[in-house]
């Protein structure tokens, strides 16, 4: 993790939430705040990533709906096939 300003905070959870954090931090010998900040810290990064290919959905159809081109499931799949054999096929051409 880069050196940033750290802020306290607080997180209200249940028990036996709390209780699983401190027996997963103490077999991995860790404390229970530096298994929480990993946990945090990989569910964020997860979830931008997650973000940004749901972003990256939403402008393609969007394009879609505004020209038309399209590659048919098919003609992805049977480019995606040479691809995995080994040839350096180029992308087929998008089409209305």
């Amino acid at each position: 993790m880069q050196s940033q300003s750290i802020i306290n905070t607080s997180i209200k959870m249940p028990q036996e939430l709390r209780e699983r954090i401190q027996n997963l931090a103490k077999v991995r010998n860790q404390s229970s705040h530096a298994f929480m900040l990993t946990a945090l810290e990989n569910y964020v990064s997860r979830e931008e990533k997650r973000e940004a290919w749901r972003q990256e959905g939403i402008k393609a159809w969007e394009d879609f709906q505004q020209t038309g081109l399209h590659l048919t499931n098919q003609e992805v799949i049977e480019w995606m096939d040479k691809v995995i054999e080994g040839k350096e096929e180029p992308m087929p051409e998008c089409h209305i």
